[in-house]
Formats: C-alpha cells, structure tokens, sequence
C-alpha cells in the first residue's frame, strides 16, 4: 500500500527557513520512477500546487509557481525512498499546511504547470506557520 509521510513543518519567523521531508513506502518499482508534487492550503484558501519534480530518471525537470521560485527547493534522495522541499525567505503568507503527492511517470507534473488532479497519492500534511 502507497503511504507517503511528511514531517518537518514548524513554526518560523520571516525570512527564515524549514526543509519538509517526505518519507514514501510502497511505491512500485521504485519512487524514483513517480512524479512528485508539493501542495498547500492556508486557512480559508484553496489549495494550491507550488512544485513538482518529474520522474528521477533521464531527463527530469521540476516546476515550481512564481510565488515560491528562487526560495524553495524540490529535491530527492533516492536511497532513502525520500523527497524533500527546502523552503528558504519564508513570508507569512507561507503558512499553511503542506502536503505531498505522487503521480504515476508523465502524469502530474509538466513542464511548466501542475496538474494537482493527476496526484494519486497525498500524505497527511505538515503544519507550517511563518510568524515573528
């Protein structure tokens, strides 16, 4: 069975930085053979997709939307069945709760764009809070 785990969310003060992890088990063959998403939810807001990885074979990509490039930094470590997102200048319009996904290779994540309902798998989300 796909589970997929994150941990790593917190309370931080602007400006600062948070790396979220996201431990899979289950995943056939191999989690590096699935698309990665990274999602999150403020309070009263919908929920929006803020950055993919592709497959972690041959020519991978990853996407991330405005408001977060050049601060957050999608990443795998395939030894460890593990992704993470590194989250640096973190605003207080960064608090939310934030999720992980997993889409089946060429689903999810494009280039490009997310497309937050080919994401099969969602993790139970990690609460991080950007307050001083």
């Amino acid at each position: 069975q796909e589970q997929l785990v994150e941990s790593g969310g917190g309370l931080v003060q602007p400006g600062g930085s948070l790396r979220l992890s996201c431990t899979a088990s289950g995943f056939a063959p191999d989690l590096v053979y699935w698309a990665i998403g990274w999602f999150r939810q403020a309070p009263g807001k919908e929920r929006e997709g803020i950055a993919c990885m592709s497959i972690g074979v041959g020519r991978g990509f990853s996407y991330y939307v405005d408001s977060v490039k050049g601060r957050f930094t999608a990443s795998r470590d395939n030894a460890k069945d593990r992704v993470s997102l590194k989250m640096d200048n973190l605003k207080p319009e960064g608090t939310a709760v934030y999720y992980c996904t997993a889409a089946a290779a060429g689903y999810g994540c494009h280039a490009g764009r997310l497309s937050p309902g080919e994401f099969e798998y969602w993790g139970q989300g990690t609460q991080v809070t950007v307050s001083s």
